[in-house]
Formats: C-alpha cells, structure tokens, sequence
C-alpha cells in the first residue's frame, strides 16, 4: 500500500449522492448535549504513554516569552481575556511523513485538508473556516485504511446532522464507514484499522479516536494529550472487553488484535448493531484552541511505541524555531523513530496554528537573597581571623 497524499481524493459516496445545507458553524455540540460555554477548554483525557513519563495535562507556565515586559499598564492589566480570545483566529499549515519501515508492507494512510472550504459544495461567500486531518493504521490488508481515508471526511459533510451537530455527525461516519466495510463486495472485511481525525471549524477542534493511533498538542512547550490509546490491556478498554464476552491474551483482544477499537475487522465482530468487545465507536475530545497552542501532533501508533508525547513536542517546536517547516518537523519525528528501532510503519502529521514559528520562551532567573545565623558569622570571623 502506498502512503497517503496531501490531497483529499474525489470519492463517490456509497448511497445515491448527497446534498448538504451550508451554514457558518458556532459550536460542536450535539443537540442533545447541554450548552456550554464556549470559551472552556475541555479537561483532556489522561493516556499512558508508551514509557515511564508523566505526560503534562493542564499546566499554567511562569516562564516569560521573550520580547513581552515584567510590567503592564493598568489598562493592559483589566483587558478582559475574554475579548482577547475571541479576537484570536487560527490558521492551518501542516506536513506529512509516512514511510513503511522495517514491515515489507505499507497499510498506514493520512489525509491533510488545510482548506476545507475547497471540499464542499457551498457558495463562494460560504463563511466556514476550517481544516480536517486523519491517520489510519490498517491491518489485515491494505483496503480498510485506504477505504476509510478515501470517505469518512465525505461522510461526516454529508451527514444530516452537520454543521449544526459536529460530535454526533463524526460518530455517525465512523460508523457508517465501519458498515460499508462489511457491506463493500469488493473490500476484505477481515481487513480492519484505527482511525485517528481531528475536525477543526473556527477554533473548535473535534479530536475522534478508534485505536492505538495519538493526538499531541504543542501548548507553548507541553505536551497535552487529546487522544487514549485504546489498547485490550488499558483499564477502561479491558472492562469493556470483559463485560462482553471478551478475553486479553498476552495484551490481545482474543488473542488476535492489538487494538481495542477499530473500524472493520468483521469476522471478529457480531451482527450489525450489536455490542461486541471490538468497538468501533469513537472517543471524542474537544478543544477551544489560543493562542498558547502552537501545533498538533497526530501519528500512528509506529511513532509512541518509542517516543514519548512531550518528547515529540520538544523535537517538533526545536524544528519549527529552526526552519518553521512542518513538513521537515514530520521528517523529523519519523527519522527519530527509526533511529529507535520502531518495527512498525510510520506514519506523523503536524499542524501548525500560526504562520509565525513558535515564540522563545525565557525562564525568568530566581534571585535569592542568602543570609548567616550569628553563630555561623561568629564561626566565620574566627575562622578568617586565624588566617
């Protein structure tokens, strides 16, 4: 299989066509979901990374950006943060890697869609900003992943609920995509995949998750996972797993996949619509991006196998410092992987938030003031005075 390309291909749907009504978009909630306040960043869920590292959450930095003053005018000090976030607009820049590795086969797809205005039907003075972004780490064959990449962004624009209903709308792709597979003649349906999309319309970002694939955000140096990595032997998945019949052997779900979610697979699965320790339901994280966040990462699982999320972080901001290229940052992180002996294939894409590479960060010195007790200044004057 070859590795995915930067263009989104021109897909035909599965049903007879599709007409979508376009209107700008102000949230991403379903409409069942109670109303939130849109300025909130969603808590990002906690995942265990690959190796003894405590990933950074939620962390407010002291440190200083460099050019920016210790002091601020009274005025600059009651600036409602409020209307300094709402004034803030991203845009969307990204680089690709994707390379088979040592595995004689290649089954990891992508999909980068820097401009999602140029993938929907809508009149010119449509008013939606946004991009779309997807890893797929098939196995079992090739057609899973190239499937899945192919139609799930056409799935999710089609879909009756979106714009006004993003998170049910993405959840609806994935399984429709999940059924087509079962469906398609011409498709292996034992052939299966993680999928990995994050949707971004304005400053909302929509990360859904099926499998062990990865959602890193750069936020000015940390490392703030937005993805879990669905493995048989994470707490959570195995109590699924188990609560349905399913068994983990040696860190497999019934002994066969690595993975606890994924799209296909069907001679693991049940009849459609039944609950069954193979899931293909997604996991979703919203995010209200800033401007303290830098870039995303998103690779499959070829890349954490041996490398931590802050690690990454720190090699993808060191770069875009260097040369503000995501696409050599994509480089980057894949030849680091295969520096570690990853077995896998490799598969990174990095999104940038800004036209500007990521700002110097100054850590502030801490002065001290040290002092002597009196009888250590007694000991002292005696001690020189000998000398």
């Amino acid at each position: 299989m070859g590795p995915g390309t930067d263009v989104l291909p021109q897909c035909s749907s599965l049903e007879n066509g599709y007409s979508k009504e376009c209107v700008p978009v102000n949230s991403m909630e379903d409409d069942d979901d109670e109303a939130e306040d849109s300025d909130n960043i969603n808590q990002s869920k906690a995942a265990k990374p690959p190796r003894n590292y405590q990933p950074m959450r939620h962390c407010i930095s002291q440190a200083m950006l460099a050019g920016t003053s210790d002091s601020k005018s009274t005025n600059e000090g009651t600036k409602s943060p409020q209307n300094e976030r709402s004034q803030y607009s991203p845009i969307f820049r990204s680089g690709s890697c994707s390379e088979m590795g040592p595995k004689p086969y290649m089954e990891d797809e992508y999909v980068c869609v820097d401009n999602l205005r140029e993938h929907l039907d809508a009149q010119p003075d449509y008013a939606l900003h946004g991009a779309f972004y997807g890893v797929f780490d098939g196995h079992g064959g090739v057609d899973a992943a190239s499937f899945t990449k192919r139609n799930i962004l056409e799935f999710i624009l089609e879909d009756s609920s979106f714009p006004k209903a993003v998170k049910k709308a993405v959840k609806n792709a994935f399984s429709k995509v999940d059924h087509a597979l079962a469906d398609t003649r011409s498709l292996d349906n034992s052939s299966g995949t993680t999928a990995l999309t994050a949707l971004i319309l304005g400053r909302n970002m929509l990360i859904a998750n099926a499998g062990d694939s990865r959602a890193v955000l750069g936020k000015r140096g940390r490392a703030i996972e937005l993805s879990t990595d669905h493995k048989p032997s994470c707490s959570s998945e195995k109590q699924r797993i188990e609560k349905l019949g399913g068994v983990i052997y040696d860190g497999y779900l019934n002994g066969q996949l690595s993975v606890a979610r994924a799209l296909g697979d069907w001679h693991m699965k049940g009849p459609k619509g039944s609950d069954g320790p193979l899931s293909a339901e997604p996991e979703l994280e919203e995010v209200t991006l800033s401007e303290e966040d830098e870039f995303l990462i998103i690779g499959c699982d070829g890349l954490w196998d041996v490398m931590s999320s802050q690690y990454a972080v720190t090699i993808v901001r060191k770069e875009l410092m260097l040369h503000n290229d995501p696409e050599k940052c994509s480089r980057e992180l894949v030849k680091e992987a295969s520096k570690r002996n990853s077995c896998d294939n490799l598969t990174v894409v990095v999104v940038c938030f800004s036209g500007d590479p990521p700002p110097k960060i100054e850590v502030p010195k801490i002065h001290r003031r040290r002092s002597i007790s009196a009888e250590g200044l007694d000991v002292l004057k005696g001690v020189l005075g000998d000398v």
